[in-house]
């Protein structure tokens, strides 16, 4: 353990030295990046942009109404043949003249598009023997491809774009580079973005791609997917058949993931269709089955055909059977087998269960992998999920063969428990992890809306692989659909970890938002998407409650809900200012989230408020509950409009997960309002007291930090938190009715220097009234002011305003409110070890990876801490 601390905190160290001395180059490198933005559109996501759409010298793609022919090999891949197709498609789109397809040798002039993979396209194979082509270190490549510009390429052909892959999937990752690079986002079917038209699609003579993966198996898993994505599926498709993974399958590899673990709440993924494996092995993706389904047979199939208990122990002969059967409908398919075993419906074991009992269970699979595949098992891709209970297994002593993967876990919550120690890094096996974007089970599911930061995302991974933990990563991704934004950078980063450093996180949502809605509002959209998550990140939506935020203290749930709410008016306006050919895209990505998460806190800080002034008595109470029901409304509008108002309703089920009324860990059933309350008020001339007309029966006063209001009995002394001189932080005081008449006001204050934002006034039902101090005119020393309320019925209320009216210079860092807060980039001094420095905080705020100014609000207490001018910093 001490191992990993150290080396933790020498890795931090050595990560902050990198962001101080990558800042420097920061605007130059903006700078060169807007100039090529500027011809090429800025389409590309983690490969710098080489086509060009001005018409540019090189390799036409297209022009003039005509297109380069796609050359491919009929020897080829079925599933390269069928991405060049999705390439011939796109281009079509894009340039309004589709490719000619040719497969044979037939004479050709102009330009030419050529692709296809070693060894099976017989004129890449021979431009690679010329010299023509620099592929040969593509060979024995893992996914590897080259997309080089060539001239003279053959008889007759000026030039041609060459795009050859080391493997099938290599070959299909270049043929979808292209097809983003011309501006297809991978996202055009799953998320509606539009394609865009541009006539003339060029590549310059010089351009020369190669490209390959850091992280070998880049996977999601498609989990929790009921009841959204299920009912989604079946009406669209009938389930979770061929003709729904077809879909996916190509947004994966558009994406550059090769590996899945399938639907399985209620699916099996070979048992369903038939034609499941062969299509994701033709297509060229790696199956698996989550980590607590070995031997690739799903849960449901052993609820469907399993005889006897799910109990090793008891029923070993029969389990065994059942796990040879998976592994022979599964023979000739390209997989990575989950081993040994979990309790039922992902349950932890039995308590009879031990350390040697699991390992016998996973000797005993080795036998049937070597049986039922006539291969030793060492050659076999295998994984052991190290997942909640699985690790303490590990910590015990428990062990697997060296050759099988260790996929450690994060604690469901985006943080990984644990990393590999340099001696586990030598395991020939090597070591992945599975990281949640969604998550059930105890002590709250979060499903509904995407709550990951990839600032977040890109802390954790970027800590995987600097410990080697890097042979696989996939990401619990639900529904998929609410979570495309942290998907796409969880496997963009996979595919190329240095291709985004910290300090570019920002400039990756800037390119994220450029591709899908153009460069006019990329900024502010981006920003849109960093806030949200972060806000979301704060207490996911299903977490919320009437009293998450505190509705006395700090401002806190009114400060909170004005940065949501402004951040979802400035969603909307740009969803408005967008062409309308991208607003269903731009509602499903960005304003549905952010518009229905800022509802949501609405909602439950609204019921907060509805129960405080219950309890004070407040008129506003039932306007707090209407409001409360307003808001339960139109969170059923906002999922109406993406379920049946955009993409003629292609939606529908998508954002049906219930989100409100949880009472446990689990999902409820229905969607339910939170509870609210509504005072009967008295009629005009009816007394609500019992002894007669009271002040109390028309008046109360609350103060700022206390719940507690005037009218209360016993009598309590009304106190306002300390104004402050290093703080200067108005505080108030709120009158409100209890009655439904109208009444005037006056307040008088003990000091002149004592400032009242409405002195005098009339309330319907609640007025608040900002204090403050003049602080030029308080003479030192003074300790507390008061001021007066007077009301109807001879109501009169005197609360007591402490004051800190100090005068002398500190050092450091003030006191206020109790607190003492300094920021982390205010030191005296930074402590670092030889050859390392900590960076500039201050100047790494404003990036995805911060600890952020404003996301304070949420913290209370901890936003109110002051700094004194002039004097010297405290050290940390």
């Amino acid at each position: 353990m001490n191992e990993r601390i150290s080396a933790a905190s020498r890795h931090l160290l050595a990560t902050l030295t990198r962001w101080a001395t990558l800042q420097r180059n920061r605007v130059s490198l903006l700078a060169a990046l807007l100039c090529l933005q500027a011809a090429t559109g800025a389409q590309a996501l983690g490969t710098g942009s080489f086509v060009r759409m001005d018409g540019g010298a090189g390799v036409v793609l297209a022009a003039d109404g005509r297109a380069a022919p796609l050359l491919v090999s009929s020897g080829d891949f079925a599933g390269v043949l069928r991405a060049a197709r999705d390439l011939q498609r796109d281009i079509g789109k894009v340039s309004g003249a589709t490719p000619a397809w040719r497969t044979g040798a037939a004479p050709m002039a102009g330009d030419v598009i050529i692709a296809g993979t070693l060894g099976r396209h017989p004129l890449i194979d021979r431009l690679s023997k010329e010299g023509k082509i620099d592929a040969a270190h593509l060979a024995g490549q893992w996914e590897g491809f080259l997309i080089q510009a060539v001239a003279d390429p053959m008889p007759g052909v000026k030039r041609a774009l060459v795009i050859a892959g080391s493997d099938k999937r290599g070959t299909i990752y270049g043929l979808y580079t292209l097809s983003e690079q011309i501006g297809v986002s991978p996202w055009h079917w799953w998320a509606d973005v539009p394609i865009p038209s541009h006539r003339a699609l060029s590549v310059p003579l010089a351009t020369r791609v190669t490209d390959k993966p850091v992280v070998q198996y880049r996977g999601i898993f498609l989990n929790d997917e009921a009841p959204a994505l299920t009912n989604w599926a079946k009406e669209r498709f009938g389930g979770f058949n061929r003709q729904f993974y077809e879909k996916l399958f190509e947004l994966m590899l558009r994406l550059r993931a090769n590996y899945l673990w399938p639907a399985m709440w209620y699916s099996s993924f070979y048992d369903d269709d038939q034609g499941n494996g062969e299509l994701a092995d033709m297509m060229g993706i790696v199956m698996g089955t989550s980590h607590h389904e070995p031997m690739m047979r799903a849960q449901q199939e052993w609820h469907r055909h399993g005889k006897g208990a799910w109990d090793y122990q008891h029923n070993g002969a029969t389990l065994r059977e059942f796990w040879a059967g998976g592994l022979r409908n599964t023979r000739n398919y390209e997989s990575v087998i989950t081993m040994a075993m979990r309790g039922d419906g992902d349950e932890p074991m039995s308590e009879s269960a031990n350390v040697g009992l699991l390992e016998r269970i996973v000797s005993d699979q080795r036998d049937l992998i070597r049986q039922e595949w006539q291969r030793e098992p060492e050659t076999v891709p295998q994984l052991w999920a190290l997942y909640k209970e699985v690790q303490d297994y590990y910590e015990k002593g428990m062990r697997v063969p060296d050759d099988m993967l260790l996929l450690w876990c994060d604690d469901n919550w985006g943080n990984i428990r644990r990393l590999p120690t340099a001696e586990e890094r030598k395991r020939s096996g090597g070591a992945g992890v599975y990281y949640h974007f969604d998550y059930v089970g105890v002590p709250r599911s979060y499903k509904w809306l995407n709550v990951t930061q990839i600032g977040k995302v890109w802390e954790q991974m970027n800590l995987a692989n600097e410990y080697g933990a890097n042979r696989m990563w996939i990401a619990n991704v639900g529904d998929l659909k609410p979570m495309e934004v942290p998907t796409e950078f969880f496997l963009a980063y996979a595919w190329n970890p240095a291709a985004w450093p910290a300090e570019g996180l920002p400039g990756y949502l800037r390119q994220w938002a450029a591709r899908e809605f153009g460069t006019q509002h990329a900024d502010r959209i981006a920003a849109i998407v960093d806030r949200y998550t972060r806000y979301n990140a704060r207490r996911r939506p299903e977490q919320l409650a009437a009293d998450t935020y505190s509705l006395v203290n700090y401002d806190e749930a009114e400060g909170v809900l004005a940065d949501y709410t402004a951040l979802a008016d400035e969603a909307q306006r740009i969803g408005k200012a967008l062409p309308k050919a991208m607003r269903d895209a731009y509602f499903q990505l960005v304003e549905y989230p952010v518009r229905a998460s800022a509802n949501a806190l609405d909602l439950y800080v609204s019921a907060g408020r509805n129960q405080l002034y219950a309890r004070q008595g407040r008129v506003s109470t039932n306007d707090m509950a209407a409001r409360v029901r307003r808001l339960f409304q139109h969170d059923a509008e906002l999922a109406r409009q993406y379920q049946q108002g955009i993409s003629g309703g292609k939606w529908n089920h998508m954002m049906s997960q219930t989100r409100f009324g949880y009472t446990n860990w689990d999902q409820p059933y229905r969607d339910v309002m939170p509870a609210v309350s509504e005072l009967r008020i008295p009629e005009p001339g009816q007394l609500a007291a019992p002894n007669g007309i009271h002040p109390s029966d028309r008046m109360g006063v609350a103060v700022d930090g206390n719940p507690v209001a005037w009218p209360v009995f016993p009598i309590r002394q009304l106190v306002l938190p300390a104004l402050d001189r290093y703080e200067r932080k108005p505080r108030h005081i709120e009158l409100f009715n209890r009655s439904g008449t109208p009444f005037d006001y006056t307040i008088s204050t003990s000091q002149p220097w004592l400032k009242i934002s409405h002195p005098a006034g009339r309330v319907s039902k609640d007025q608040r009234i900002a204090v403050d101090v003049d602080w030029e005119a308080v003479p030192p020393g003074v300790t507390e002011a008061e001021l007066t309320v007077r009301g109807p019925d001879k109501a009169n209320v005197v609360v007591k305003v402490p004051v800190h009216a100090r005068a002398e210079r500190v050092a450091g860092y003030v006191e206020t409110g109790g607190v003492v807060a300094i920021e982390a980039e205010h030191y005296t001094r930074a402590l670092a070890p030889a050859g390392a420095a900590l960076a500039d905080n201050s100047r790494l705020r404003p990036h995805a990876v911060r600890c952020d100014g404003d996301a304070r609000r949420g913290a209370g207490p901890l936003a109110t801490g002051r700094h004194a001018p002039g004097v010297r910093r405290a050290s940390v």
